[in-house]
């Protein structure tokens, strides 16, 4: 079985597919660098969303997600976000932990891990 992997580059690739799963790399804000949590995170979806179609796949089909924040107190301020954007009773399994991120300006990171539609 092949292996698809985009935007890669000696270091990662931001989604790599097989075996019927798509994970999708730690997403980050490139272009709300130092912004809110909410703008921050926003961005990030709207890229986790690109990816997951791309792949065949939706929001409906992710199976686990990852979140990283810089600040625990920002837990709130992500989960509205996210909240509004996870379809209704198609929650993934989640990890939400306080972690430095490579950049001071990065205040959240998601990973996703999902399934290609059949």
């Amino acid at each position: 079985m092949a292996i698809q992997r985009i935007n890669t580059n000696q270091r990662l690739s931001q989604v790599v597919v097989h075996g019927g799963l798509i994970y999708i790399s730690g997403q980050v804000a490139i272009q709300n660098r130092g912004k809110s949590i909410a703008d921050q995170t926003t961005e990030i979806l709207g890229a986790i969303e690109k990816y997951l179609a791309e792949t065949g796949s939706d929001k409906n089909h992710m199976l686990s997600a990852t979140v990283w924040l810089s600040d625990m107190a920002s837990y709130d301020e992500f989960n509205k976000v996210w909240d509004a954007w996870v379809p209704q009773g198609q929650a993934p399994s989640r990890a939400c932990v306080e972690a430095r991120l490579v950049f001071p300006d990065f205040n959240v990171e998601v990973a996703v891990i999902a399934a290609v539609k059949e």
